[in-house]
């Protein structure tokens, strides 16, 4: 076994940041965080001159990057977008389609599952992102294939595989409990989002299975009135739902500084992940998304109509950054809403958010000014430092 250890630098672990010490990789796993340095015989040696040394990011959802598109369903379009975000610090993922339609959702599950069957795969499953969900908060996603849950077609659809880890859906639309019991049975995280719904409807969700709610604050009304009377929007009530998981886009535009403040102190870094959402003009010279009325503008993805956002143009690297420069959560929980916190809700906490004995080695190193400076994959290093 080819060993790897890393030295001087600041590791962070569950218990908080270890000053001295270092890690041991081989065979693409963990092999021991120790609080001794002295260098390992026959080791590789990785100095980390300092810096932080964080779990990788696993990201709960993305679009694409790189000039590709998950929704194009292609091996290349994904192996392009995934090499990307790697770079930029996104050790594993779970590729995201927008509302698609079903020869697209089984077009990129036949791409999904070839490449999970490939050793050190970074893909851990698909995440669909729609196609039920309620027209009227659409945001960016196509109009065009948003309709009712269709039992005829997500059935035959979760027979056939089970590379599909998460599916979002707008809990007031007709037959939504049913589509929750139905995926949570099968293991699917079930998520809501592009949603109008008000308590006594997100209750009714979460009884049915749904315990998470994608990109919080966008695609959802908050507190609002219908004519004198005032009512509760579908934030507040998943803040009233205490075990309700959340993720937040960290990209500082798409929700403000103060807000993501906000969810912290309310949800807690326990159940708060951060994602990107990022579409395929990130990390991109190529400035056009899959959707052709897509523009970016104030380093966002917008409508070109400006009527909504419509994704981020966010890496990893620049989520971790903006919320420790902007917020004033501690950087520690920072990088645990983007390892520790992902892998609780999808349930992969076993092999992937920290760094502990036996897990993969998953590994970012960060300088003391919160830019990324190197990332290891399943031991493999992917950005040099």
């Amino acid at each position: 076994m080819i060993l790897t250890q890393i030295i001087n630098g600041i590791i962070h672990t569950p218990s908080g940041w270890l000053k001295e010490g270092s890690i041991i990789i081989g065979d693409n796993k963990i092999l021991e965080v120790s609080n001794c340095d002295l260098p390992v015989v026959g080791a590789k040696i990785i100095d980390a001159k300092g810096m932080y040394i964080t779990p990788g990011a696993i990201e709960l959802h993305c679009h694409g990057g790189g000039g590709s598109d998950f929704m194009e369903g292609t091996e290349e379009a994904f192996r392009t977008a995934i090499a990307t975000h790697m770079q930029y610090g996104t050790t594993s993922m779970y590729p995201t389609l927008s509302s698609s339609s079903v020869p697209m959702i089984r077009a990129a599950v036949a791409t999904t599952e070839k490449l999970m069957a490939e050793k050190n795969s970074p893909i851990l499953g698909l995440h669909l992102e729609g196609h039920y969900l309620n027209i009227k908060m659409a945001g960016g996603q196509m109009p065009q294939y948003i309709k009712d849950p269709d039992p005829g077609e997500y059935i035959p659809i979760l027979e056939e595989t089970d590379c599909i880890k998460r599916w979002d859906i707008a809990p007031e639309l007709p037959g939504a409990t049913s589509f929750g019991r139905y995926i949570t049975r099968k293991g699917v995280l079930a998520s809501i989002g592009h949603t109008a719904a008000e308590y006594h409807q997100v209750l009714e969700a979460y009884e049915a299975g749904f315990t998470h709610v994608t990109h919080f604050y966008n695609a959802m009304p908050g507190f609002h009135r219908k004519n004198e009377y005032k009512y509760e929007g579908t934030v507040e009530s998943v803040y009233l739902i205490e075990d309700m998981t959340v993720e937040v886009i960290g990209d500082g535009i798409h929700v403000p500084a103060t807000i993501l403040e906000l969810i912290y102190k309310i949800k807690g870094v326990e159940k708060t992940a951060l994602i990107t959402d990022a579409l395929a003009c990130a990390a991109s010279d190529n400035p056009a998304a899959f959707d052709p009325r897509v523009i970016i503008e104030d380093g966002v993805c917008k409508l070109s109509d400006r009527s909504a956002l419509a994704g981020s143009i966010a890496t990893m690297d620049r989520v971790i950054k903006t919320v420790a420069t902007q917020t004033t959560i501690p950087f520690f929980d920072v990088i645990r809403m983007v390892s520790e916190s992902p892998a609780r809700i999808m349930g992969v906490m076993d092999r992937k958010g920290s760094l502990e004995n036996g897990k993969d080695a998953d590994i970012l190193f960060i300088d003391k000014n919160y830019d990324l400076r190197g990332v290891i994959a399943m031991g493999q290093i992917i950005k040099s430092i």
